[in-house]
């Protein structure tokens, strides 16, 4: 087994003068300790704030008694959020209605996820295919192959991210593998999801003004949108699959 010191002499050394077998081994350790550090941050980080964020009231006395801190704090978690894929964003963006209002909510939220999405496309250009796989499966990944290929790729791309209910987080990942250029697709993903987004704050606006009826219907139509968008997704997806098949 190879020792630590070992694995940092390897690091040292330039990517060409390492054999396949050391390539694999640097691969498998990082990628075990990113999963590691995942698991911990959702459990530890994750989830405790999850929960808060579920008592919206507690959550805007906490984001009033912090000021500008709260915010700021807000839009890291948003990042994180971005990052390990594992947490559900809309609970997040319907408190930041509730907390902020419709509008800064939305724009805190945006600062959020393009950060977010800047370190992800940073990390996939630099680290390939082995990143994505750490949180998504081989299945998955193949059913955007079609990307890399379409010249179409960025309307493809805007559009499908525009759509409620398409897997946004598995986009997001495999955009760094593409070829698309970073402000491109930083504009691409900012944009698309702002429907998404601002119908959530919408929601939480709708409860922090006790408005309760009128948040949960809106709510449940946007869900409904959503599971529509995400059959025409899949539907597209299946045309793509056999269009493969012919060729």
């Amino acid at each position: 087994m190879t020792r630590p010191c070992g694995l940092l002499n390897l690091y040292a050394m330039r990517k060409s003068d390492l054999t396949q077998r050391q390539q694999r081994t640097i691969a498998i350790v990082c990628m075990a300790l990113a999963l590691v550090l995942c698991v911990l941050a959702c459990i530890f980080v994750g989830i405790p704030v999850i929960r808060f964020l579920k008592t919206p009231e507690q959550f805007r006395s906490w984001v009033d008694s912090h000021g500008i801190w709260g915010k700021v704090a807000f839009v890291s978690f948003e990042v994180f959020k971005v990052l390990v894929i594992f947490i559900p964003g809309e609970p997040i963006e319907i408190a930041a209605g509730y907390a902020f209002g419709v509008w800064e909510g939305t724009l805190l939220c945006m600062i959020g996820i393009t950060i977010g999405s800047m370190i992800v496309f940073v990390l996939v250009k630099k680290h390939g295919m082995s990143l994505v796989r750490i949180f998504f499966t081989q299945e998955k990944i193949d059913s955007l192959r079609f990307l890399k290929e379409s010249k179409k790729r960025d309307a493809i791309l805007s559009v499908i991210y525009m759509i409620p209910g398409t897997p946004k987080d598995l986009i997001n990942y495999y955009a760094g593998l593409t070829g698309i250029k970073i402000h491109v697709w930083l504009l691409i993903c900012s944009i698309g999801r702002i429907p998404s987004i601002i119908t959530s704050t919408i929601s939480g606006e709708a409860f922090m003004q006790k408005k309760y009826l009128f948040g949960i219907l809106f709510a449940v139509a946007m869900a409904a949108l959503g599971l529509v968008g995400l059959l025409l997704y899949n539907r597209y997806l299946n045309k793509k699959a056999a269009e493969a098949d012919r060729n």
